[in-house]
Parts: C-alpha cells; structure tokens; sequence
C-alpha cells in the first residue's frame, strides 16, 4: 500500500488531499491539531480528544485523490504556521493502521525549505566591539596583546577538569592540554559564590574564584572564546558574577518523549551559557514518563500513547509514541547534571493537566462530576478532585518518592490552566467547600495546594508551583514556595508583593515554542506572540515600578512546552539562539545588552551550535 498526504492552508480552513494505490473501503482519517478540529467538508468527525480528532471518509478510489477540509473549532485557533497543520496522521482500515506521510516538520528556512531543514544563509551577524562572550561579564577590561593558545590551558584544577570534559564530548576547542598556556586556579572568600576573575596576558592566565562553581564557570568562560575567537584571544581582565542564583531551562517531556542523550545533550549547551536549573516537566495530561514504585500503573500505562492506548494520539503522538524515564535514566541525568553544577527540578501536574492521571489511577474523580467545560487544550476531564480520598492516597506518597529521587529539595507541583468550573458538577466538591468554607474553585484550588505543600514541608521539601498557585481566599499554595511567572510579569510581582519567591518566565519573551517569526513557512505556537532573538532579552526580569520586590525575584527560566514536537531534534532549532537571551537575562547584572548586540552575538555563537552539532534557526 503507498499512500500520500498533503496539507495546506487557505482562509484559516486546511485543505486535505489523500491518494493510494489500492482500493480502502471506509478509511478513517487519525490525526492531531494543537486543539479540537472540525470538518468543514468531504467526512464526518466520529471522534474528537482534545487535539485529537478521528474523520469517518469515504472509500478510497486507486489513483484519485480525496479531498477533505478541516478547521479549528474554536475560531480564535487558526493554522498560523505549518506546526497547526495535521500531525501524526495515519488511516484506519479494515486491514488495521498505515501511518501516511509526515508533513514537512520544524524549523525550515532556505530556498528549499521542504528538503533543506536547517539549511539557509548564515545567521545575520554584525561587529561587536565588546567580548564575544554570552552571556556577557559583568566587567570586561581590555589589554594590549593578545594569548596564542592553540592548545588550550594547562590546569589542575578538578572543576576545570568537569568543563574540559564538556568541551571534548561537544566538539569544542580543547580547554586542557599538556604543554598547553599555563593556568592558575584559585579560590578566595573575597569572591561571590560563582563568581570569577581571569587575568588573560600574553603568556599566562590567572583565575581566581568565589568557589569550585566559579572556577567551572571560568572555565565554561575560555571554552566560548576559545570558540569565538578561534586560538587566539584577547588579552585583558574579565570579572564576572551571576545576576540570579536561578538560571533555568524548561522542558515539556509529557507531550513529546526526549530520548535520554537529548536531555544530556540539553544540559551540555546549557552549562556552556552558565544555566544552572532543568526544569523537568515529565508528567502531564498526555503521559506520567517516570518510573515510580507507589504507582506502576500511572507510568507503565500512559508511558506510550495512540492507537487502542488509554491516551490516544494527540499532540502527534500518532499509531504509538512514547517512552519512560527509569530509575538509572534518573541517575543518570542526575550524576551528568552535577558534574556541570545544574540542579535538577522535577515537576508532576495537579490538580489540573491529570487527563492521563485520572485515566488510570481509579477514585480520582467524583463519579457523581460531569464535567461541561474543556481546558485550553480541549480536555473535559483532565483534573483530579481533592475532596476524593483517593487523590490524597495517591499525591502523597508519590510527591515522597519523587521528591527522593531529586537532591535539590524542591518538587513543582504544577497547578496552571484549571479548566473554568472545573469541580461546579462535584457533589463531593461542596461537601468539602461548606466544610472548609470554600467559596469558589480559586479557594478549593488553593486549599488543595496548601495542603499538599503543607505535607512537603512536612518531609523537609520545599513546594515550587506555577503562578496560578497563589490564588484562593487563604493566599494559596504558602509554605515558603517558589512561584513561576510565566502568563505575564504581572502575577509574579503581586505573587513576590505578597511574600513568594518567584522566578521570572514570561511566555512574551522567553517561551522558546513559540514561532520565531510570524512567516506561515515558520514553526512553533503563537498564542503569546512571535518571539524574536531581540524579545527575549527586550524584558526586565525587575520591572519598572516594581523595584521593591527586587529581593523576591531569584531567577529567570525559559520554557520549552512540546505540543507540536514529534522528532527531538525539531526542538533543537526553536531553542537556539534564542537562548542566549534567556542566558544573558539570568546571569548578566548590567542587564545592559541590545537586540542588535545580541544579534551580532549570535552570529559569533553560530561556531558554538555548529561545533557541538545543535541545529539553529538561522533565517530569523
């Protein structure tokens, strides 16, 4: 059987043509959206899950093309690029399943952007007068002379050690050698933890340091020069010391699985721009992707998803997708994250984002509940209720197990995008308002997130959430938890007003899914904006007016969320180089840096992606 497939867009409709060679008496067309579908012509929608959506067809003729048209049901959805097109799509028949042919994926920019991904003229670049160095130092003090090193440093130094490494498996210049220019390492007290000073003359180099931390970054420091400038560097004095202790990379692991070496991968480009926290967001409605021992159930039966499946095939998810991080996939991660001073943070999603949650763990849900509205992303019954003692027996001993797995001491518990009148069909619901004098969903969510944040510090761990957490007529989540901005700034700084910490991940700047530009060959969402290289740095993690809470805000985060990722290497080029701008806004304490500066920066970290095999976009 050889089937094609097309999909293009005309007047917010997609238009759909199939072929085949053989005759398929009632096909069924199985495919995903970014959210609910309909048909506006040529079948019959028979079956719809979120994104998800099933069209009944009519009998497939050899050699004559078959024509449908979808849309998005909601009007305010629309294909703004080809990641709203169909994804995963495959036939049903009575022969059983045939994928068809993917449409053209990812980032595609070039003459030929169906069969050159990545290809395209060079990144625009421009002189910068300053360091070619991202993220910027906090001090750069150019001397006459430049530092012939076309064989690295020679060091001791065990931190060192950890960033030689790093460039070796990368495909960078080497950092340490025999015979390379002498290095010293020290560490002194009168440094700020992370923080360094390097001395670069024409023979030698002198590094001093608040801790091992900043000697590795140091070290992370030449690494990049030795990359921008090639064996020869600039001599003068560079003293540096990170803005934020919180410097974070997001990454939706549930909606698409990220085979370990990606993770690793993602963790090696981070240290080599300073980041230091992996927000590990595994669990979600689509898929629970970690081994845990209190719920087999929960990772062994969402772990792949598609047809048959208890999820079937959003998001892209296709016939069968998937996978499952273990216990040594954990240790793993953990063990290579250390050695780059990264600190990993694991995130579970409740109460709301539970569809596969609620799927397979019994009791989560009052029987007696019927949901009547969806979630943004068209699930009706994608939360788990709190007035179910099952929810408890479950949430407990599973926030224990992971919280043990993890070293930094801090679970993120979720809580974003409660449907609207979520639990209002709950008997149970009411029950438990009028005993807790409740009066609204914000108040249930928040006593839910009180209470689980409550048995959290109970066991010495410390609650982490996103900003919805604060809601409820009691001040929400409490119990010293850190809040992550990410719908705005604005929540973040009346979350810090009101006594959190908070970490700074405004979807208008630093949510890296979403489409570089506005052009329909792009790839990637839209809903918060089109983000450029030069709006990811165009933000004050401080905003103006709120320069009280400076002392509240301990980080920045960018945020990678995977609903239209099927392949891992499709998230490659969204990422970069738009990370730079979440590096630059999480370390550097000037805060000084232009889009043009950064623009011409990205040109000179062009060497950087291409040496360590990290696809970018370069037509942006």
């Amino acid at each position: 059987m050889t089937l094609t497939f097309a999909a293009t867009v005309n007047l917010r409709q997609i238009n759909c043509e199939i072929t085949s060679d053989i005759a398929i008496a009632t096909p069924v067309f199985c495919f995903s959206l970014m959210a609910p579908a309909k048909v506006i012509s040529g079948g019959t929608l028979i079956k719809s899950v979120a994104g998800y959506a099933e069209v009944q067809l009519p009998n497939l003729v050899p050699g004559q093309v078959l024509t449908f048209v979808l849309a998005y049901a909601d009007a305010d959805f629309g294909p703004t690029n080809r990641a709203w097109l169909p994804l995963g799509a495959y036939l049903r028949h009575p022969g059983g399943t045939t994928p068809l042919p993917d449409l053209p994926a990812g980032v595609l920019h070039g003459p030929d952007r169906a069969s050159a991904p990545f290809a395209s003229p060079p990144f625009a670049s421009a002189p910068f007068a300053g360091l070619r160095l991202v993220p910027q130092p906090t001090d750069w003090q150019p001397a006459a002379g430049v530092l012939q090193c076309p064989n690295g440093f020679s060091a001791t130094a065990e931190a060192l050690q950890d960033a030689s490494a790093l460039a070796s498996r990368s495909g960078l210049p080497a950092l340490l050698a025999p015979g390379g220019v002498p290095l010293t390492a020290t560490v002194s007290a009168d440094l700020p933890a992370e923080g360094y000073l390097l001395r670069i003359t024409q023979t030698s180099v002198i590094l001093q340091a608040g801790n091992a931390a900043g000697v590795f970054y140091a070290g992370i420091t030449l690494i990049n020069l030795l990359a921008t400038y090639g064996s020869t560097l600039p001599c003068g004095t560079i003293t540096d010391a990170p803005r934020f202790g919180w410097r974070g990379q997001h990454l939706d692991c549930a909606r698409h699985f990220y085979q370990p070496a990606t993770l690793h991968r993602l963790l090696d480009l981070m240290a080599l721009l300073k980041l230091n926290r992996f927000h590990w967001h595994f669990a979600d409605d689509e898929a629970f992707r970690l081994q845990v021992d209190c719920a087999p159930d929960l990772w062994q039966k969402t772990a792949l998803r598609g047809e048959g499946l208890v999820v079937p095939g959003v998001f892209g998810g296709g016939i069968s997708s998937g996978g499952s991080y273990s216990k040594a996939d954990v240790a793993a991660l953990l063990a290579h994250a250390k050695r780059l001073n990264i600190e990993v943070l694991p995130e579970i999603e409740v109460p709301g984002h539970s569809f596969a949650m609620a799927r397979v763990i019994p009791g989560l849900r009052d029987p007696h509940q019927n949901d009547s509205t969806a979630s943004i992303q068209g699930y009706t019954d994608n939360a788990v209720n709190p007035a179910m003692p099952a929810t408890w027996d479950l949430l407990k001993p599973l926030c224990a197990e992971i919280a043990a797995l993890f070293p930094i001491g801090i679970l993120h518990l979720g809580c974003d995008e409660l449907a609207h009148d979520t639990w209002a069909s709950s008997p149970a619901i009411k029950d438990l308002q009028a005993r807790e004098g409740l009066k609204d969903q914000d108040d249930v969510q928040g006593w839910t997130m009180d209470r689980l944040a409550e048995h959290l510090a109970q066991i010495g761990v410390r609650p982490a959430a996103w900003e919805e957490a604060a809601r409820g007529q009691n001040g929400g989540i409490g119990h010293n938890a850190i809040l992550f901005s990410w719908s705005g700034q604005g929540p973040g700084v009346a979350a810090a007003r009101a006594g959190y910490d908070v970490v700074m991940s405004p979807a208008q700047n630093i949510y890296l899914d979403m489409a570089h530009t506005n052009d329909p060959h792009d790839w990637g969402a839209a809903w918060a904006a089109f983000i450029s290289l030069e709006d990811t740095i165009n933000w004050k993690p401080i905003p103006s007016g709120a320069e009280d809470i400076a002392h509240r805000v301990i980080g920045v985060e960018g945020c990678f969320w995977s609903e239209f990722t099927t392949k891992d290497a499709e998230m490659m080029p969204m990422l970069a180089p738009r990370i730079l701008g979440v590096a630059s806004k999480a370390w550097n304490q000037t805060d000084t840096l232009s889009g043009p500066d950064l623009r011409a920066l990205a040109g000179h970290y062009a060497a950087v992606f291409d040496a360590i095999g990290w696809p970018r976009h370069r037509g942006a």
